[in-house]
């Protein structure tokens, strides 16, 4: 036999199919560099125009094929990751509507895009990915149920009524997800790692070029969000402390990484201790952040010489960690050689004025390095400007920022710090982190932004040991040229700083609350689930019965709801069919060819007087006969259906 011809898709269910499709890809474009988005939307539409009435040639669909590759490599580079996989998907997607001809392909482009918003969850589990997921699914059921009527060549329902079947179907099948997500037992570490990106995210990392952390400080989206309980610490002791960066190359600074395998340095802890915790957005990087110093490392993660604080994984999703800190009254006292050669350690022939300028004061002041670092900050006081306006540094970096323009932000000043201490003999190192945060009333927690990214100098002085020194706080007030604040509020316009903080706090309560409830229930509060009852822990096998029961309530809930929307509509013919369910378990069911007259003279015969005959005449009238049936007369009719039965008799 051959093959039956395959279905030509309607305008309407091209246009449904590709609207779904395109709603299913949203959401994992908006993961995506834009460059790759914009390319990617924009191929998507003109394919769909183009290929409307005939299939683009094949040649044609190869160089898309070959164009989408170049434009990957373009924007990611060869290495391979997470968001090189998701544009791939992406850019696969955006031409699969060349082949759209009938009604299986229109299934196979409704199918595969089903995976976008799923892949779109490996680079970010934000409600609003959610959303557009969840909304893109319901639009493509919305096509599938259009396709699967044009199938049959049946007429479509109207939408309304294609809505509600689509919300039913879901309402089904939402207690065994829940039941899923809450109860099925969670492995406390993954059976399998999942890929890094190819292109990082922004953030701390453990090198800093003076000038290159613009991008990365015009950026207000959360890294972190911090709840205190008990004690704040004030502003002057909200440093967050990063990645501490040793070695000097001339541009840039590094940290070295046989450092962070050393057991962190001695350090007395003086003044108030903060107990917080913090629930930190993914990075893709191990670096962590603590406030000045960590008492100790959290569960999953260990503490460099320096108390720079690295986790045991990658920082691939939200996680959140238990910390407690304190400042140091007395910060490694005694600096091993090697380290402090290392401290002191700079670059030959590079910024030879700054060089000259620190043997000077050193001559000046004798041995006093307190002298000498509060020199440099009143010179700092009296000259120099803060302004993220600045150009790009030279070879000689240091010089020209501290000879010539005399003006820049915290790298700026941290960098030319350390590198004039050094020069004086005082050992000194670059601490990048963040410094700050603004309180978010609604929630009561502390939310520090990617633009708090803040960079510092420790100097080592004797009897103290490491001790933290601010340069950029030096800048006097009336020397604050252009800060992020003035950009953030000149960008938004006039009264903008009125009216939308109240919104971002709202908004940014919410996403905690989703962070809080879905993305941080891990193994851990799985088991303690049911704390709140008096049960400890659950360990797997009662999270397994507890499954095991719910799933199995979640299935027989939902086969009654499938029973029940599978019975006739009709209450009239439902009353008479269970009329018939009746007599059959006498053994007179009504054959199925067998009219309801013929059927009720047959139980006549065998059970005289039942008054079945009288009923079924009614039935015919009222059902096939066309006879006007009032309400009243209807309703009648019902009432005697659903009273008689077979032993009795009609009912009076």
């Amino acid at each position: 036999m051959s093959a039956p011809a395959p279905i030509t898709l309607s305008g309407r269910s091209r246009a449904w199919t590709l609207g779904a499709a395109v709603l299913l890809l949203i959401p994992l474009l908006l993961q995506l560099p834009p460059a790759l988005a914009i390319a990617f939307a924009t191929t998507a539409v003109l394919v769909a125009l183009a290929s409307w009435r005939r299939p683009l040639p094949a040649a044609l669909r190869l160089l898309l094929v070959l164009a989408m590759f170049a434009a990957i490599h373009w924007q990611m580079g060869m290495r391979f990751g997470r968001d090189t996989g998701c544009a791939l998907l992406a850019a696969m997607l955006a031409i699969k509507s060349s082949e759209l001809r009938d009604l299986r392909d229109a299934r196979s482009l409704l199918g595969f895009a089903l995976f976008a918003p799923f892949a779109a969850f490996l680079l970010d589990q934000g409600p609003a990915t959610m959303a557009l997921g969840l909304l893109a699914v319901l639009v493509s059921l919305l096509g599938m149920q259009r396709l699967a009527a044009e199938e049959g060549r049946a007429a479509t329902p109207p939408l309304r009524q294609q809505v509600g079947g689509i919300a039913r179907l879901v309402a089904i099948g939402l207690p065994l997800a829940l039941a899923a997500f809450w109860l099925f037992p969670r492995l406390g570490s993954p059976l399998w790692g999942v890929p890094e990106r190819a292109l990082a995210r922004p953030g701390l990392s453990d090198t800093m070029t003076p000038g290159e952390w613009i991008d990365l400080m015009a950026d207000d989206t959360p890294v972190l969000r911090a709840q205190f309980f008990g004690a704040v610490p004030a502003p002057p002791q909200r440093y967050w402390r990063g990645p501490v960066l040793w070695d000097f190359d001339g541009r840039s600074w590094t940290q070295p990484r046989e450092l962070r395998r050393l057991p962190p340095a001695p350090a007395d802890h003086a003044g108030a201790r903060w107990d917080y915790q913090i629930d930190y957005e993914p990075t893709d990087r191990r670096q962590l952040v603590a406030l000045d110093l960590p008492l100790q490392a959290p569960p999953g993660s260990r503490l460099s010489l320096d108390y720079g604080l690295l986790s045991d994984r990658p920082l691939n999703g939200l996680t959140r960690w238990r910390m407690q800190s304190a400042p140091p009254g007395a910060f490694q006292p005694s600096l091993p050689r090697v380290l402090r050669q290392r401290a002191l350690a700079l670059p030959a022939g590079y910024n030879p004025r700054t060089l000259a300028l620190a043997q000077q004061w050193r001559s000046e002041t004798g041995s006093d390095d307190a002298a000498i670092v509060g020199r440099v900050l009143e010179w700092i006081g009296k000259e120099f400007a803060y302004t993220l306006d600045t150009p790009l540094p030279g070879r000689d970096g240091v010089d020209e920022f501290l000879f010539s323009h005399k003006a820049g932000f915290c790298e700026h000043f941290s960098s030319a710090f350390v590198v004039l201490m050094r020069g004086a003999g005082i050992p000194a190192r670059v601490v990048t982190g963040y410094a700050g945060g603004v309180r978010n009333a609604l929630g009561g927690y502390w939310l520090v932004r990617r633009m708090d990214a803040h960079a510092w100098a420790e100097v080592w002085l004797p009897r103290r040991g490491w001790v933290r020194v601010d340069p950029t706080a030096a800048v006097a007030p009336e020397r604050i040229y252009d800060t992020l604040e003035d950009r953030l509020a000149q960008g938004a316009g006039a009264g903008a700083g009125r009216q939308w903080p109240p919104l971002a706090d709202v908004g940014d309560w919410l996403r905690r609350g989703w962070n809080d409830l879905v993305l941080s229930f891990d193994a851990g509060r799985q088991q303690r689930l049911l704390s709140p009852l008096g049960i400890d822990r659950l360990d797997p096998p009662r999270l397994i019965a507890l499954f095991s029961l719910f799933a199995l309530a979640a299935l027989g809930l939902m086969a009654w709801l499938l029973a029940r929307g599978e019975r006739e509509r009709d209450p009239l013919l439902r009353a008479w069919r269970r009329l018939g369910r009746r007599y059959a378990r006498l053994g007179l069911a009504r054959e199925p060819h067998e009219p309801a007259l013929d059927w009720a003279a047959r139980v006549e015969r065998a059970r005289p007087g039942s008054g079945l005959l009288p009923l079924s005449e009614r039935f015919a009238a009222a059902r096939y006969a066309g006879a006007r049936t009032d309400s009243a007369s209807l309703a009648s009719l019902l009432n005697d259906l659903r009273k008689h039965r077979p032993i009795n008799g009609a009912s009076p």
